[in-house]
């Protein structure tokens, strides 16, 4: 029997081999990144694993795939309902400045911290959004959506596999095995010729809206490995000559706390792929959408940390318009610097990141009565340990798909864009879309129920 942790191991080891065939420099990515690890964990020893074990660190990945109707995202939530992850988050990449990124999303993971320890798997999940305006005319909507409804990306057979699995909590090892071919299979990169003028039409105004909806299938977009050193894995990747993207996307390095979450790529391959040309000759061709990211997590930030975080990105900008990459860095480098506390203390005390508490090995609370986190904490009672931060920053995923981009695309900015939201997301799944935060909340207030309950006092929360 694959119980739900298993089959969501075993899928993510099946996905990583598939697409380590398919796209050679991802091994090499996975590779360089297993490098810097066990390079950084010998270098930093007594805080390489602050933020998570190596051994989980190592095997973490997260993928991104790409889906065009609200009837396909239903399907494939339950795919991944099967393997313990729900939909957390809802992210609209299409922006307020002109972008060529026509979807929404949102990440389908597991929610508790016993199910993220065994195996944090994660999937960015994207729709289309084909009746924005700004993108697609009524006549391209129309076809958009004929084109679209033609097509199944997941088959009966394996939703019908997934939904015993979700129900069951796992399958019987035969059943999970086809499962697993199956649901593998469901992301594999497709043979068949593309028709080049559909596909071309929808990629003048978005190469994203051509690799959604200008195939009859889907294929993983990209498959992430995690470090604990994105600036050497940068580094040494440059140094094999594959070529990285601009810069480290969301916060920077400097000599504080990481927080939430920097990514880097490399750009997108050109891969062999068949055309069908207007007379029906089939002939070969290339394109380039899929890439390889690696990301380096930090500690998940409160509503309050978000808050600042958004600030500090805004002060950035307009403190960095029209420099360099490297000056942009150093103006980033300044405003952290400014604006956020370098130590975890510091975070905690303001109240800008979510932590967990437990009693120290053989710890006891001799003064009776109530006391702070803070006390206890600094008394050596109560130790803190940093909740990682499991989600995704919509900013910085749409510059990596940006980044990846053959165009810029074209929108329409004067045009009325649709209605997309995280109630919207939920109905269109059938399944509630949990809010981040609040899973972090909860995680740290479980903490402290916990550890006062263990102590015998009351413990008070200065903010």
């Amino acid at each position: 029997m694959y119980d739900t942790h298993a089959l969501r191991a075993a899928f993510a080891r099946s996905l990583s081999a598939m697409y380590g065939t398919e796209v050679p420099a991802y091994t090499t990515l996975v590779e360089v990144s297993t490098a810097v690890n066990s390079d950084h964990l010998g270098a930093h020893p007594d805080t390489a694993e602050r933020l998570g074990r190596i051994d989980r660190v190592t095997a973490e990945r997260h993928g991104a795939i790409r889906v065009g109707t609200a009837s396909e995202l239903r399907r494939v939530a339950q795919v991944f309902a099967a393997l313990g992850m729900e939909p957390v988050g809802f992210y609209d990449l299409r922006g307020d400045a002109a972008t060529s990124l026509p979807i929404v999303s949102t990440a389908f993971r597991p929610t508790t911290p016993e199910a993220l320890a065994i195996n944090p798997f994660r999937v960015f999940t994207s729709v289309l959004v084909t009746d924005d305006r700004r993108y697609f005319d009524a006549k391209l909507t129309d076809e958009l959506d004929a084109f679209l409804g033609c097509r199944e990306l997941f088959d009966d057979a394996v939703v019908e596999l997934a939904a015993r699995a979700e129900a069951d909590g796992g399958l019987p090892d035969a059943d999970a095995e086809e499962f697993l071919r199956r649901a593998t299979a469901c992301f594999e990169l497709s043979d068949e010729p593309v028709d080049r003028r559909w596909y071309d039409k929808l990629a003048e105004i978005s190469g994203v809206a051509a690799d959604i909806g200008g195939v009859t299938t889907t294929h993983i977009n990209h498959l992430t490995p995690r470090v604990l050193d994105i600036d050497d894995l940068f580094a040494r990747m440059t140094a094999l000559g594959i070529t990285m993207i601009d810069e480290i996307q969301g916060p920077p390095r400097w000599e504080g706390p990481d927080v939430l979450l920097r990514q880097t790529s490399f750009k997108a391959l050109a891969e062999r792929r068949r055309f069908r040309e207007a007379d029906g000759t089939v002939v070969e061709g290339t394109l380039s959408v899929r890439f390889g990211e690696v990301e380096q997590r930090g500690i998940a930030l409160t509503r309050a940390g978000r808050d600042r975080y958004d600030r500090m990105l805004a002060e950035v900008d307009a403190r960095s318009a029209g420099l360099s990459g490297e000056q942009r860095n150093d103006v980033k480098l300044d405003v952290w610097r400014a604006h956020l506390p370098a130590t975890e203390q510091g975070l905690a005390d303001a109240g800008l990141a979510f932590f967990t508490y437990a009693p120290a090995p053989g710890a006891r609370w001799d003064a009776g009565g109530a006391a702070t986190l803070s006390e206890l904490v600094a008394s050596g009672v109560l130790e803190r340990t940093p909740i990682v931060y499991e989600d995704f920053l919509p900013r910085s995923a749409a510059g990596i798909f940006a980044s990846n981009l053959d165009s810029s695309g074209s929108r329409d900015a004067s045009r009325e864009g649709s209605a997309r939201d995280e109630a919207w997301l939920a109905e269109a799944m059938g399944r509630p879309v949990h809010d981040p935060l609040a899973l972090y909340a909860a995680q740290q207030e479980a903490s402290i129920e916990a550890a006062a309950a263990s102590l015998g006092t009351t413990i008070i929360k200065e903010s």
